[in-house]
C-alpha cells in the first residue's frame, strides 16, 4: 500500500536540478546564438533573462498559472460545500488548507500549484462542480492535496515558466534570423551555412526538449497521486468513477494551452488514448485505462 507523501526531497532536489539545468541550459543557448550571429549582447540577455526567469519561476509560478487559466479566487459563501471537502481533507492529510479558485469553464478539471503547502492553491473548473457527485468530487480534490503533500507542485509550476521559456528564447532567435540578424560578411560561406543550420536545429529542438522534461515530470507523478489520493479517502471507485467521467467528457477548455496542460487532473486537450509509445511520448498525462486499472488494484 502506498506511503503518504514520499519522496518530498527528492521532489525539492529535482526542482532545484531542473531549475540549475535550465539556468546553464538556456545560458548555452544565449553563447551559441550569440557566436552563430555574431551578436555577444544576446548572450548577456540570455544570462539576465535566465535568473530572472528562474526567480520568477520558484516565487511567482502559482500566480502566472491561476492568470493563464483566468482562475478567480472563490468566497466560502458561494461554494460552501467544496471549501467543507477541501478543508476536511486538508485536515486528514495533515495540510494547511490551500486557497481555492473557480475557473469559468463547462469542462470538468482541476490542478493544485504553488512553491509549498503553505502557498498551495486549488483550483477547478464550474464543470467539475456540476457534473461530480460528492466522492468523485473528493477523489479529485484528495488527488490534488496529494500533488501538495507530495510536493509535487513544486516542480510542476516550475516547469509552467522555465519550459514556456525556453520557447520563447528559441523564438527570438528565429525571429532576429528572418528579420536579417543573422546577416554578415561571409554568409556564404560553406562552413557559416552549416553552422547556421545547426542552430536553427537547436532552435527547433529546444521547445522539444523543454515539453519533454514537461510531459515525463507530470505522467511518472501521477500515478503517485492518483495512489496517494485513494489512500487519503480510503475509497478508489470514487477517484476511479471520477476519471472515467472527466475522460469521457468532450467539452473544451478554452484557457487551456500548453505551458500549463500538464498541471491539470487530466488531458485538458481531450486527446486520444492511444497505445502508440510515439504518441505516449507527447501525452500530458498517462492513458486514463492505465490509471484506472492501477487504482482498481489498490487494497486499502
Amino acid at each position: 500500500m502506498p506511503t503518504l507523501y514520499a519522496n518530498q526531497s527528492a521532489n525539492v532536489r529535482k526542482t532545484w536540478i531542473l531549475m540549475t539545468g535550465f539556468l546553464v541550459f538556456i545560458i548555452f543557448l544565449g553563447w551559441f546564438f550569440a557566436n552563430l550571429l555574431g551578436a555577444p549582447e544576446i548572450l548577456f540577455l540570455a544570462i539576465f533573462l535566465s535568473l530572472a526567469m528562474n526567480i520568477s519561476a520558484y516565487w511567482f509560478s502559482d500566480k502566472i498559472a491561476l492568470t493563464m487559466a483566468r482562475a478567480k479566487e472563490t468566497p466560502f459563501d458561494q461554494n460552501p460545500e467544496l471549501y467543507r471537502i477541501v478543508e476536511n481533507l486538508a485536515i486528514a492529510a495533515g495540510l494547511p488548507k490551500p486557497r481555492i479558485y473557480l475557473i469559468n469553464e463547462q469542462q470538468p478539471n482541476a490542478f493544485a500549484a504553488g512553491r509549498n503547502a503553505e502557498h498551495a492553491v486549488i483550483a477547478v473548473t464550474r464543470g467539475l462542480l456540476e457534473r461530480l457527485d460528492r466522492s468523485e468530487l473528493e477523489g479529485v480534490l484528495a488527488h490534488e492535496l496529494s500533488h501538495i503533500g507530495n510536493k509535487d507542485i513544486l516542480v510542476m509550476t516550475v516547469i509552467v515558466v522555465l519550459a514556456g521559456f525556453v520557447a520563447m528564447l528559441s523564438n527570438m532567435f528565429m525571429r532576429w534570423t528572418w528579420f536579417g540578424g543573422g546577416n554578415r560578411d561571409n554568409n556564404d560561406s560553406r562552413g557559416n551555412a552549416v553552422l547556421f543550420a545547426v542552430g536553427v536545429a537547436v532552435a527547433l529542438l529546444a521547445p522539444l526538449a523543454a515539453t519533454l522534461i514537461q510531459l515525463s515530470v507530470s505522467r511518472k507523478r501521477e500515478f503517485l497521486a492518483d495512489a496517494t489520493g485513494a489512500l487519503l479517502t480510503r475509497y478508489p471507485d470514487g477517484l476511479a468513477s471520477a476519471l472515467m467521467k472527466i475522460s469521457a467528457d468532450p467539452t473544451p477548455l478554452k484557457t487551456a494551452n500548453n505551458a500549463t496542460a500538464h498541471l491539470y487532473f487530466e488531458d485538458p486537450f481531450k486527446g486520444k488514448q492511444k497505445a502508440n509509445w510515439m504518441v505516449k511520448l507527447f501525452m500530458t498525462h498517462p492513458p486514463v485505462e492505465e490509471r484506472i486499472a492501477a487504482l482498481r488494484g489498490l487494497k486499502i
